[in-house]
């Protein structure tokens, strides 16, 4: 005769099939003490949650904000230098057109010299160097130094007459304002 093994089922004890006494706890049913404190740390959790969400954001938003004004700043100081060194070789360009208004025997020194004005003239009209050039027009100070007076006969009053330096400017700045002599009023 075999004996049979007895099932987990039939070796299960009696008695978790009595009844609970007074104040336990079935393991299956969480007592409503324990739902409502896990209900306040899950909460507090998901507040914690946003709060650090919030706070990645707004760190973020800040990070952009600073590349965006570090850009700006460098692009600025970068145009600020190449307006600097412009306006130091200003100087050479007003040298190499006095050296070819000059009267000279030796022509390929004075096409030399007009090669070397030209590539230099190019180069600063490629980074948006500009005269200025307002003969004839209503004298502006923003853009002009007047240093002398003309007559009557040279033009309308308060009008550019004679461009004694050549002002430049480069975009809105001006670089070097232009001398000029003005008709008085």
């Amino acid at each position: 005769m075999s004996k049979k093994k007895p099932t987990p089922a039939e070796e299960t004890p009696e008695i978790l099939d009595a009844p609970l006494e007074d104040g336990a706890v079935d393991a299956e049913e969480p007592a409503a003490e324990d739902i409502e404190a896990i209900k306040a740390e899950l909460e507090a959790a998901r507040k914690q949650s946003e709060e650090y969400l919030n706070m990645a954001q707004r760190v973020q938003a800040d990070f952009e904000n600073f590349r965006r004004r570090n850009n700006a700043a460098r692009a600025e100081s970068f145009e600020e230098g190449a307006r600097a060194f412009i306006a130091t070789i200003l100087p050479v360009m007003d040298n190499l057109e006095r050296a070819l208004a000059v009267e000279s025997a030796d022509e390929a020194l004075k096409e030399g010299v007009g090669m070397v004005h030209r590539q230099l003239s190019e180069a600063l009209e490629k980074r948006g160097v500009t005269v200025i050039d307002r003969m004839g027009e209503k004298f502006d100070p923003s853009l002009e130094n007047a240093v002398m007076q003309g007559t009557a006969e040279e033009g309308e009053p308060g009008t550019v007459c004679a461009v004694l330096q050549k002002g430049y400017k480069m975009g809105d700045h001006v670089l070097r304002h232009a001398m000029v002599k003005v008709v008085a009023e």
